[in-house]
């Protein structure tokens, strides 16, 4: 027989036993959305994988909290090792989900934290069925009412590390937005809607099950008061919607999911045992998810002959001067900046070369036909990880006209010594562009891989990436080309070693503090900002 739901911080136990009025019928029409509670479950398979376009925050009553600096997902392979940890919440319309949810996320205080609201998933309405929700006859709290197809889609993408894009909900009009939010990856995924347990295939993608349990006069209370102040309802229509619809709908499918779940909740927000308990165990998950990728990177894939796809640009007398200028610990910052952005203009000059030609033929003023090569692709991107990569930018669009930007800011934690995704900003549909990758320097190759990861959860294909450096170690080279072998890897030097600091030898020093004109602290690495 399969385990009762567990009442958090009211010490019941037992069997939960349906007791309202239809439930019998409310079960019985359950029957096609879930398994029966003590039919056998397979184990559930994990695959290997794992916030937003923007760095996501949630501001509370107490504080702003900013869940940023997300560390890796992926192993050394390049391969997502690790999934989202997603929390189911359900219960009745107005019962305090987005409430626990947020007291939930407050008490975690993790990195890269996803707060995904069912309500974004109404079916696009008809123009009857729009009819009838301007008069209040239409179930919004039916099954049928939700784009489950789209809800579990968008949960696998999620779990699996993936950008997705999320309707936006007018519970004024009825309908979708134009706009769709994105949203990318997560450590944790708190997936709030009064039907989370209504659908079998999307019970399989939660790993944890929690059910708010409040009186229903409390919640006919909320939702008067949410829907004429928030959504421009009358009384009259929202008590009619209440007893026509949302009160029918939870005694037939909604509190009969309560045995489904791990975790009841009675109270909603005001049950902080609740809270408690169920952070303790999310936290318990999370350290059973914890990877260490840059020991990996320092032991792999070294002594091996350098990859294919590594280009380095030909070492005339020019570039070895200019390398020996910019190398030189004496040389001024202008001079550095000047010399610097030479090499940059040389390094992305040679990087568009690999880019795909076709044959074209144009007519000269001179009305004869040139045989001639037109760039083949849809777009270029550039993609800068910051903040040295940053830098190589304005050579970029000196040379690429139209060229879109994006950024990426991966940030060493000083306490892990791993590689910590904080922000990103990418143009739409990069997904069909060649994009370059750019930063200065490479050491280990942790930052980098991150970033191209980063680019391929967002659908860009790996033979359309490019990784442009002025210097990176070989170590670096082998990391990136091991675990992504279809990215070319283009740059001015290679370096052999890097010592136990991570700093490239014999390197450059730190590019963006020669740069910029900032001092780093002594045991400051190339790594800490510029991998």
């Amino acid at each position: 027989m399969s385990s009762p739901p567990m009442y958090a911080g009211v010490g019941i136990s037992g069997c939960w036993a349906l007791g309202a009025e239809g439930s019998t019928s409310g079960a019985d029409s359950l029957d096609r959305l879930y398994p029966a509670v003590g039919a056998a479950r397979p184990p559930r398979k994990r695959t290997t994988s794992q916030c937003k376009s923007e760095p996501p925050l949630l501001r509370t009553s107490k504080r702003t909290i900013y869940t940023a600096g997300r560390p890796p997902w992926y192993n050394e392979h390049g391969t997502q090792s690790k999934e989202a940890f997603v929390i189911g919440l359900g219960g009745g319309s107005a019962s305090g989900k987005t409430t626990v949810a947020r007291m939930i996320i407050e008490a975690l205080d993790v990195p890269w934290v996803v707060l995904l609201s069912m309500d974004s998933f109404y079916k696009v309405l008809t123009k009857q069925q729009q009819e009838q929700a301007a008069s209040n006859d239409f179930n919004f709290d039916h099954p049928d009412a939700f784009d489950f197809d789209l809800i579990i889609s968008t949960l696998k993408k999620l779990k699996q590390g993936k950008s997705v894009t999320i309707p936006i909900y007018d519970f004024t009009t009825h309908s979708r937005k134009k706009e769709w939010k994105t949203l990318y990856g997560a450590n944790v995924i708190i997936f709030e809607g009064i039907m989370a347990f209504a659908d079998k295939e999307l019970l399989e993608l939660l790993d944890m099950k929690i059910f708010v349990d409040t009186d229903s006069d409390i919640r006919l209370v909320r939702r008067l008061r949410r829907d004429i102040g928030e959504r421009g309802r009358d009384i009259e229509g929202v008590i009619k919607q209440y007893n026509k619809f949302v009160k029918p709908a939870f005694d037939q499918y909604i509190q009969p999911t309560m045995r489904l779940a791990d975790i009841v909740v009675p109270r909603g927000s005001g049950n902080m045992v609740a809270i408690d308990l169920i952070v303790q165990h999310v936290h318990s998950q999370l350290e059973e998810r914890e990877l260490s990728v840059r020991a990996a990177l320092a032991s792999a894939h070294q002594c091996h002959p350098l990859p294919r796809t590594l280009s380095v640009l030909k070492s005339t007398p020019q570039v070895r001067g200019m390398h020996t200028i910019i190398r030189n610990k004496e040389t001024s910052r202008d001079e550095f900046i000047f010399y610097s952005k030479r090499l940059m203009r040389l390094l992305i000059e040679h990087a568009l070369s690999f880019l795909p030609f076709q044959s074209c033929t144009v007519q000269t003023p001179q009305g004869e036909d040139y045989e001639g090569r037109s760039y083949s692709g849809k777009q270029i991107t550039g993609v800068s990880i910051l903040r040295a990569g940053e830098t190589m930018e304005p050579a970029l669009r000196a040379v690429c006209k139209d060229v879109r930007i994006g950024t990426i800011l991966i940030q060493t934690n000083s306490n892990t010594g791993e590689p910590e995704l904080h922000y990103l900003r990418l143009p739409k549909d990069i997904s069909e562009d060649h994009v370059i990758l750019m930063d200065c320097t490479v050491s280990t190759g942790a930052a980098a891989m991150m970033a191209v990861r980063v680019l391929l959860d967002h659908d860009v294909p790996e033979d359309k990436i490019f990784l442009l450096s002025l210097l990176m170690a070989e170590m670096g080279v082998h990391s990136v080309a091991y675990a992504f072998p279809q990215v070319k890897i283009i740059t001015t030097a290679v370096d052999k070693k890097v010592n136990n600091l991570f700093r490239i030898i014999p390197g450059i020093g730190n590019f963006g503090d020669r740069y910029f004109g900032t001092d780093a602290p002594p045991d400051w690495s190339d790594d800490t900002l510029d991998t």
